[in-house]
């Protein structure tokens, strides 16, 4: 016999365990199915994970460059073990991924293992089981790009996922794609003594996303950790060779050889919206594969709902979040729309980087005349005792009416300082808002600060 549920959720990352919970908060009888594991790509094999090594990277750097400094004598070399780094790791993951567990039982949502496929608009089949419900959540995420001549094996051609699980020390890496997943695996690579190549088909770094002053900052310090950036250089095929591999490039026009242990593929991911036999039941897809769907998370099939990588850019965790609760409380039957005024975007490189609004190049075109200055953490107290001061802090904002219209911050933590720029900005905050509110001493924080009165012309920490 089918199983009958008010919302069955399909997918449990972070798009649809959320919705899943919030729909169960509701009142609803909700399922999630999952084929894989609870979280998703995003806290097994992507997010946090690739954040766990990161900051195991940048531990072990700092003491191999920061610690002699302040007067600390590490005994000899210090040696990593792979493989314990690996089970470290491994379970800061299922950690949270039991979380997941726990507080979908604790909300008494029901879970099924297993690969979910459209029978009609208001029935799936989970293997051998039948599942009803008045409406489904598509939550299935995305996947990466494979490119011809370099299909994963995770042996010798490693996708985001292979490149998170080396359980032993790489001599050299070849990372294909100089966009926010290849730059931050590839950083900590480099951090754990890996000799590290980046092949970027553009002419910059993390192309079309992020402001060149920042990508400027940040290829300085790859340089400083010995990665080597190519840009304008395309992978064309690789073969076995003496050092491992011999990887051809077309750069600028020419042909060179880059010799790596192991290959890493990162140029992009695409959503798994050919999965499901979504088409079959009638949802619609656009050219790009991305399922179509209104400012109620709902598709062109008024049931069945769509949320997360699977419906377009930004392909983020929190952005998937987002959506998720918007259609539990639609289904619900709540007034909600999807109306961020921004969402923000961080990458985890050295330093990081985080944005949110329009660039400055956005900004002119829409209001003309605009107001932009950056604050460098070079003048900021508690980024001096931290030894991080490559960066700056940068605001944009109209000229006529000083509304913050983007904040693109370069430099230590900020991931945890765009969060005031996002709330400001859907305020709808004036740089006089931010440059009057006291900012506690001495702290990163007070970059925003000093960032907004620099903006306004009187900043007092740096001429």
């Amino acid at each position: 016999m089918a199983k009958e549920f008010d919302t069955v959720v399909i997918g449990a990352g972070p798009g649809g365990y959320v919705c899943a919970i919030r729909a169960a908060q509701l009142g609803q009888k909700v399922a999630v199915v999952e084929r894989e594991y609870l979280g998703g790509v995003c806290l097994n094999v992507g997010c946090i994970p690739s954040k766990a090594m990161i900051n195991a990277a940048n531990y072990l750097y700092k003491s191999q460059n920061a610690f002699s400094n302040m007067g600390f004598q590490l005994p000899g070399n210090i040696e990593v073990d792979h493989k314990k780094l690996q089970t470290w790791k491994q379970g800061v993951c299922d950690k949270m991924s039991g979380g997941v567990k726990q507080l979908l039982k604790g909300n008494k949502v029901e879970v099924v293992m297993g690969e979910a496929n459209f029978v009609s608009k208001n029935e799936i089949k989970v293997g051998s089981d039948t599942l009803k419900a008045k409406n489904f959540v598509v939550a299935t995420g995305s996947r990466p790009i494979e490119i011809p001549g370099f299909e994963y094996d995770e042996q010798t051609v490693l996708s985001s996922t292979g490149g998170l699980a080396q359980d032993k020390s790489l001599k050299s890496l070849l990372v294909i794609g100089g966009g926010y997943i290849g730059l931050e695996i590839g950083t900590f690579m480099a951090k754990l003594g890996t000799k590290v190549t980046v092949i970027e088909a553009g002419p910059s770094l993390l192309s079309g996303v992020v402001e060149k002053d920042m990508v400027q900052v940040l290829q300085r310090k790859l340089k400083k950790l010995g990665v080597n950036v190519v840009l304008n250089a395309k992978a064309k095929s690789f073969k076995k060779a003496q050092m491992g591999l011999s990887l051809s490039v077309e750069v600028n026009g020419k042909e060179e050889t880059f010799d790596g242990e192991k290959i890493l593929v990162t140029v992009g991911r695409k959503p798994n919206s050919d999965q499901l036999n979504l088409k079959g039941v009638g949802v619609a897809i656009d050219e790009r594969g991305f399922v179509k769907t209104d400012a109620q998370m709902r598709t062109n099939v008024p049931n069945i709902f769509a949320i997360g990588d699977i419906i377009g850019q930004p392909m983020l965790a929190h952005k998937a979040s987002h959506e998720g609760i918007i259609a539990a409380e639609v289904i619900a039957g709540h007034n909600r729309v999807f109306d961020a005024k921004t969402i923000p975007a961080v990458i985890f490189t050295d330093p990081e980087i985080a944005y949110c609004g329009m660039t400055e190049e956005e900004a002119k075109k829409e209001f003309g005349e605009v107001l932009v200055s950056k604050f460098p953490f070079g003048a900021n107290g508690k980024a001096v005792s931290m030894m991080e001061t490559d960066g700056f802090v940068k605001y944009i904002a109209d000229k006529k009416e000083h509304v913050i219209r983007g904040v693109h911050i370069c430099g230590p933590q900020a991931s945890n300082l765009i969060s005031e720029a996002v709330l400001a900005i859907e305020m709808g905050a004036r740089l006089e808002d931010v440059a009057l509110s006291i900012h506690p001493h001495p702290t990163l924080g007070e970059t925003m600060m000093e960032a907004a009165e620099a903006t306004l012309g009187h900043a007092i920490h740096v001429l």
